[in-house]
């Protein structure tokens, strides 16, 4: 059999340890043709990549980023205080200027970004509180244009309300008929709790009415009265819509009780609502209000992930009003999840792997693993095994997708000059061999 491309050695994730097997990858077409032992399949005629007993994974996922806001940081002005209120009112402020090209420019140069870095599937919200959707329309055609490079889905995002904003169940309804592919909501934005809840029910009345899943920001903020996730979770059950509906932030589970925490934690397993943590904003932007101690501004990653609740891991933003920083790495936030959810055993480097791999494939129904006859959709990492891809950070030195090569970033090494005139390369890597004395 020929191939076109051949992977030599490589370990395919999930590895659970750094001793796994290594294999061949083959690739015909977008197809992966076969999975072997290492230096057995024949590459003749196929372009061989040398693994050199590199991680292989599936491509990261990044299930919630706001592409229309991307690279507007400083634009009219910095938010200074730091605050979730303060980047929404900065963002209401330089959506007056959106144009077509200015939102088609800024989420191309960010996707080119997150696709360098091993991303091959995006979920971004698109705020639709605009009577001229003038963003949503940029996107839509955007997800066309980048069709060789990544798999977009947008999500219609009420960033201002539905019930809070003139006419926001009708620009809803027209998002989704323009071709939005989720659902998206903010209900604890709503002027009143009343008003929160009225809009979860529309939410998924009209998930009824197109067929569409539901990608929902809830509970975002530090106040433990915010309780708007039971409802969510209740529906969800009530529509026999298990599995078909995210969570995004859920920071005020950080501050509920413990009692609370476990029925709500029992409904949401029952529910299957997968939940999305966004730890680079939430981290900087909850807790604001608290002086010490201070409140981490995060949802429950590591309880909910413990009782099989699935747990994935946002981007959520790149250089905008809400945060500064950020260059798209879904390592990057990855990092910080482990960090500040205290998942450093490790057991649970490997688990909070599969947040930005294997658990945020499920949520979008693709393929959670690399196989024989599935998609050839995969990354080429730096590194041994998934908690060294958490500590290094390494660049991805080959992204395929569909079976062609997208992105690769060569390989390069640091080293010291000592006083000797000796070089000695840095690896950051542990050096081979047992403990000494």
């Amino acid at each position: 059999m020929s191939f076109d491309v051949v992977i030599r050695s490589v370990r395919l994730a999930p590895t659970g340890d750094a001793a796994a097997q290594l294999v061949d990858v083959a690739v015909t077409g977008p197809t992966i043709a076969a999975i072997r032992p290492a230096g057995t399949l024949d590459s003749a005629g196929a372009v061989e990549l040398p693994g050199d007993g590199r991680l292989c994974s599936i491509p990261f996922v990044d299930p919630h980023v706001h592409l229309d806001a991307v690279l507007t940081v400083g634009e009219p002005h910095h938010n200074e205080s730091g605050t979730l209120i303060e980047g929404i009112q900065t963002w209401a402020e330089r959506k007056q200027t959106l144009t077509h090209e200015d939102v088609k420019r800024r989420a191309l140069e960010a996707i080119l970004w997150e696709v360098a870095q091993g991303t091959g599937l995006i979920r971004s919200h698109v705020d639709v509180c605009d009577p001229s959707l003038v963003a949503l329309r940029a996107l839509l055609e955007l997800r066309q244009e980048v069709a060789d490079l990544v798999e977009l889905r947008l999500i219609a995002f009420p960033q201002d309300g539905i019930l809070s904003f003139p006419d926001g169940e009708a620009l809803m309804r027209e998002a989704m008929r323009l071709g939005c592919d989720l659902i998206g909501g903010i209900p604890h934005y709503e002027w009143t709790r009343e008003d929160g809840i009225a809009e979860v029910q529309f939410l998924f009345d009209l998930a009824r009415e197109t067929g569409a899943g539901i990608d929902l920001h809830c509970d975002e903020t530090d106040d433990e009265q915010s309780r708007f996730l039971e409802h969510v979770a209740a529906r969800t059950m009530r529509d026999g819509m298990q599995g078909r509906v995210v969570a995004g932030h859920t920071t005020a589970m950080g501050s509920y009780n413990d009692a609370y925490s476990f029925k709500l934690l029992q409904i949401l397993r029952r529910a299957g609502v997968t939940i999305v943590a966004n730890p680079l904003d939430n981290i900087v932007l909850q807790g604001r209000f608290d002086s010490y101690p201070k409140r981490r501004g995060m949802t429950r990653v590591k309880e909910l992930d413990r009782l099989g609740i699935n747990v994935v891991c946002g981007h959520d933003s790149i250089m905008d009003p809400w945060y500064p920083l950020g260059r798209g790495s879904m390592l990057d936030a990855l990092s910080m999840l482990v960090h500040v959810a205290q998942m450093t055993g490790r057991s649970e480097l490997f688990s909070a792997f599969a947040m930005i791999t294997g658990n945020a494939a499920r949520a979008s129904g693709t393929a959670t693993e690399l196989r024989e006859g599935g998609p050839a959709d995969l990354v080429v990492l730096d590194c041994e095994d998934e908690a060294e891809a958490i500590r290094l950070r390494p660049p991805c030195r080959w992204v395929l997708r569909q079976g062609r090569l997208v992105a690769e970033t060569p390989s390069g090494a640091s080293v010291v000059h000592r006083g000797d005139g000796r070089t000695v390369p840095v690896t950051f890597t542990k050096p081979r061999g047992g403990p000494t004395g």
